[in-house]
C-alpha cells in the first residue's frame, strides 16, 4: 500500500480509502451477510487500507465496529459523516451534537478521526459554518473527533460552488469532492484552493455506471456528440474509452479511471465502494500502479476536460447520466 498525509491534518492515510456506502454497503445493499461485509473489511486492512469512510445515513456503522474489533485503534482512520445537507439543510446545532454521538456509540469507540458535514448544497453552506461548524468545534474540544470536514453534494453541486467557498475558511480540515475522466472540472476548481489551504482531499465518484456500463457510457456520448461536446467519432465507436486499453496503458476502463483519479496532484484519498473481496483487490492493484500515460491523460484532458456534471448518479438525471437541474 501506498501512503499520504491527509492535508493539515497530520494523519497518516492510505491512498486507497473504502467507503461503506454507496450503492453496495459493503454488499449489504446487494443482499450480502454482515459476515460477508465484516470479511470485506478486514481484507482491506490485510491489504493496508487504513481509511474506513462510513455516515450515519449508510447504516454500516455497526458492521465497521465489528469488523474492527481487535485492531488497534491507531491504526485505523475512521470517518464518518452526520445527516444533514440536503435532505436536512436546517438541522440544528443540538441535533448536529446528537448524530455524532450516536455515531461514536455504533462505532464503539470514544473518537472519530474525520467527522464531516454530509452533503452540503451551497444554499445550505452560511447554515453549516454559522450554525452546526461551532456546536461540534467545542465537541472537537472535548475530544470526540480530531477533524473537522465537510462532503459535497456532487449532483447538485457539479461547479463546487461548495468547496470554493469551504477551503478558504479554515474551519473544514478535510473535503470530499467528486472527480472522474469525465467530470474533471476540480483540477482548477477546488484543488489549487485545496493544496493552497493544505486541506486533505477524499476524492469520491472516480467509478460510477458511466464506465461500468457499456449502454450507459454509449448513450452519454451520443448526447453530448449531439449537443456538441464531444466528436462524432466518438459517439459512433463501439468503444469509446477503447484508446485507454493497450500496452504501457490502463488494462480495462476501470482500471483506468482508478490511476486516472489516485495521480492527480491534489488527490489524497481514493475511496472506492464494493461487496465482493475479488472486486477488492483489483481496485486496489488499480491504484497502486503508476500514473496513466502522458499521452492518454492529454486525450482524456483534450476529449473531457470541458464537461462539467456528466456521470454523476442521482436521482435528476438525463438518460445518459448528465445532471439536468444544474
Amino acid at each position: 500500500m501506498d501512503y499520504t498525509t491527509l492535508g493539515r491534518t497530520g494523519l497518516k492515510v492510505s491512498v486507497a480509502g473504502l467507503g461503506c456506502g454507496g450503492f453496495s454497503q459493503l454488499g449489504l445493499g446487494t443482499g450480502k451477510s454482515e459476515a460477508d461485509a465484516i470479511g470485506i473489511i478486514r481484507a482491506a486492512i490485510d491489504l493496508g487500507v487504513n481509511l474506513f469512510d462510513t455516515a450515519a445515513a449508510y447504516g454500516t456503522e455497526p458492521v465497521l465496529a465489528k469488523a474492527l474489533r481487535g485492531v488497534p485503534r491507531d491504526r485505523v482512520v475512521i470517518c464518518t459523516k452526520a445527516p444533514f445537507g440536503v435532505s436536512n439543510p436546517n438541522s440544528t446545532p443540538e441535533s448536529a451534537v446528537a448524530s455524532l454521538d450516536r455515531s461514536l456509540q455504533a462505532l464503539g469507540t470514544d473518537y472519530i478521526d474525520v467527522y464531516q458535514l454530509h452533503g452540503i448544497a451551497p444554499r445550505a453552506y452560511d447554515h453549516a459554518l454559522t450554525a452546526l461548524a461551532p456546536a461540534l468545534l467545542r465537541e472537537k474540544e472535548k475530544g470526540k473527533f480530531g477533524h473537522l470536514g465537510i462532503s459535497e453534494t456532487a449532483p447538485g453541486d457539479p461547479e463546487h460552488q461548495m468547496a470554493q467557498r469551504a477551503c478558504p475558511d479554515g474551519v473544514w480540515d478535510v473535503l470530499m469532492c467528486a472527480f472522474h475522466m469525465m467530470h474533471q472540472n476540480a483540477r482548477e476548481a477546488v484543488f489549487p484552493l485545496t493544496r493552497q489551504y493544505r486541506v486533505g482531499t477524499l476524492m469520491m465518484f472516480a467509478v460510477r455506471n458511466i464506465f461500468s456500463r457499456p449502454e450507459r457510457l454509449a448513450a452519454t456520448m451520443r448526447d453530448l456528440a449531439a449537443d456538441g461536446e464531444v466528436p462524432e467519432a466518438i459517439a459512433v465507436s463501439p468503444d469509446p474509452l477503447g484508446f485507454l486499453v493497450h500496452e504501457g496503458g490502463a488494462s480495462s476502463v476501470i482500471d483506468a479511471a482508478y490511476r486516472f483519479v489516485r495521480h492527480e496532484p491534489g488527490a489524497d484519498v481514493v475511496l472506492f465502494g464494493t461487496g465482493d473481496q475479488a472486486h477488492l483487490k483489483s481496485n486496489i492493484a488499480s491504484l497502486l500502479k503508476p500514473p496513466l500515460p502522458d499521452s492518454d491523460r492529454t486525450q482524456l484532458a483534450s476529449l473531457f476536460g470541458h464537461l462539467i456534471g456528466v456521470g454523476l448518479d442521482a436521482p435528476h438525471l438525463s438518460r445518459s447520466g448528465r445532471v439536468t437541474n444544474r
